[in-house]
Parts: C-alpha cells; sequence; structure tokens
C-alpha cells in the first residue's frame, strides 16, 4: 500500500493511539529514573527501619516474657520459702517434744510423734529444705546468728559450740539462720 492509500482509508483505533502516544525524551527518561531511584532507596529505608523496629520490639518482647517468668518463679519460691518457714516452727516443736518426753509415756504414743515428725521432715526435704550443719565449724554469719559469745580457751576462736536453734536452707538460700553459741578463746586475741 502506498502512502496515499493509506492517507484515504480510514485509521483503526490501535493506530490512533500509537500515533497519540509520545515517546519521551531521553531527559525525561533519566529525571524519571532518578525520580524512580530516590523513592525506591526511601522505601527500602522505611523498610529497613520498619525491620530493625519489629526486631527490637520482637527482642523487648522476648526480654519481658522471659522477665515474667522468672517473677513468676521467685513469687512461687516465696511464698513456699514462706510456708515452709512457717513449718519449721512446727519441726522445732516436734523436736522439743520428743526431747523432753516423760519416763512414765506409753511407747506407742511416742513413736507416733516421732512417725509424725519423721513425715514432716521427709516432706521438707523433698521441697530442697535441708538443715545447716553448724556445731564444730568456724561461724559464719551467712549461716549462723550469734546469740552467744562464750569465753572459753577449748575451742578455737570464733567456732561454733552449740546450736541454740536449728537452721534451715531451701536449695543455696538461707530459709532460717541457724542461732549459735560461739567460742571467745581470750588466748586467741
Amino acid at each position: 500500500m502506498t502512502d496515499n492509500e493509506r492517507a484515504t482509508q480510514p485509521r483503526t483505533r490501535a493506530e490512533e493511539r500509537a500515533d497519540a502516544l509520545t515517546t519521551p525524551s531521553r531527559g525525561e527518561l533519566l529525571e524519571r529514573a532518578t525520580t524512580a531511584e530516590a523513592a525506591l532507596a526511601a522505601a527500602t529505608e522505611r523498610a529497613e527501619d520498619n525491620l530493625r523496629n519489629w526486631q527490637r520490639t520482637a527482642a523487648d518482647f522476648a526480654n519481658f516474657k522471659r522477665r515474667t517468668e522468672e517473677d513468676k518463679a521467685v513469687v512461687g519460691q516465696f511464698a513456699t520459702a514462706i510456708l515452709l518457714t512457717r513449718l519449721l516452727s512446727v519441726v522445732d516443736d516436734f523436736n522439743r517434744a520428743l526431747e523432753s518426753v516423760p519416763e512414765d509415756v506409753h511407747e506407742g504414743w511416742a513413736d507416733g510423734v516421732r512417725l509424725v515428725e519423721r513425715k514432716l521432715t521427709a516432706v521438707l526435704e523433698s521441697e530442697g529444705v535441708t538443715p545447716i550443719e553448724c556445731i564444730g565449724q568456724p561461724f559464719d554469719p551467712n549461716f549462723h546468728e550469734a546469740v552467744v559469745h562464750e569465753d572459753t580457751a577449748d575451742y578455737p576462736d570464733n567456732q561454733v559450740i552449740g546450736e541454740v536453734q536449728r537452721g534451715y536452707r531451701l536449695h543455696d538460700r538461707v530459709l532460717r539462720p541457724a542461732l549459735v553459741r560461739v567460742a571467745n578463746n581470750p588466748r586467741s586475741h
């Protein structure tokens, strides 16, 4: 077809649209590319900021959960420690009662009291309560509370020579310090 024949023929819509399109110049394309790169860089930076904020929030939440669990454990241990401390006075009463059992008491009754005391002690041990050994040990204020300092030359200075009230630990923590008598050797001074 020649150009004349084409000019006389009706144009299709596609041809009209193609002719209506204007091709941007090289400068316009460069400007659009620069604008698109700047927008991409800004979007990338926002995305990285959002990612960092999300990671920080996720870490804060993980720390919060860990602290909450630790706090629950501490509260549980504290509540257990309070109950166990109250039970220690019952153990003390059983020990005093067993130390002063009269001669004329029925042996079956005394055996029953001993059995109850052993069961109570077994329950405390199952919870991690252990007595603090102190007699013959050097005085340690972390485990002992001195109620009497006795002048004596029979024992080394600052040695625990007697126990007034038994002390107990709950795992690695002192539940109740031992009330003790401590030697004060004048020859050591």
